[in-house]
């Protein structure tokens, strides 16, 4: 267990990588780009986002926050890119953003359904029926700054309802 700091000035300085799109939520730490610690919570992201930031910012000092910013749930990525737009805001901060698929091996995200969401040429669509399973999502050992962007704003595949 690491030792949690309440000055400010004494917490490890990292980098925050959040992967909300669907349960499990993921929350990485990285430190001059090496995964230190990853955070893991089942639920629904309006549920468990929250505290799991709480907790991430009174444990460490976050200088960038780096997101997948869809596709997977449409409310989980909304939730998302609020939270981690107003940690961006709140603390001065950078916030990144990149599709989600550079987190499970470019394999297909559940949809709706029997559907999916696949990555092919560059491009992402819907499949309606799945011929290949989703793959679960995980944080990298170290952090590749280069698959983000500034563009940080949530990539909804599905219109809004």
């Amino acid at each position: 267990m690491q030792k949690v700091s309440h000055s400010p000035n004494d917490r490890p300085e990292v980098e925050l990588l959040l992967i909300a799109v669907t349960s499990p939520i993921l929350a990485a730490i990285y430190e001059e780009g090496e995964c230190i610690e990853i955070y893991r919570r089942e639920g629904k992201c309006s549920e468990v986002l929250p505290p799991l930031l709480h907790e991430v910012l009174y444990s460490y000092r976050v200088k960038a926050v780096y997101y997948a910013n869809g596709p997977g749930s449409f409310m989980a990525i909304k939730i998302a890119y609020v939270m981690a737009k107003t940690v961006s805001s709140a603390l001065d901060i950078p916030l990144y953003g990149t599709d989600a698929f550079a987190f499970n091996g470019g394999r297909p995200i559940k949809a709706i359904g029997k559907s999916c969401f696949v990555k092919k040429d560059g491009s992402i669509r819907i499949e309606p029926d799945c011929a290949e399973e989703a793959a679960p999502f995980s944080a990298p050992e170290r952090l590749d700054r280069s698959l983000f962007s500034e563009r940080s704003e949530p990539l909804y595949v599905l219109p809004a309802v």
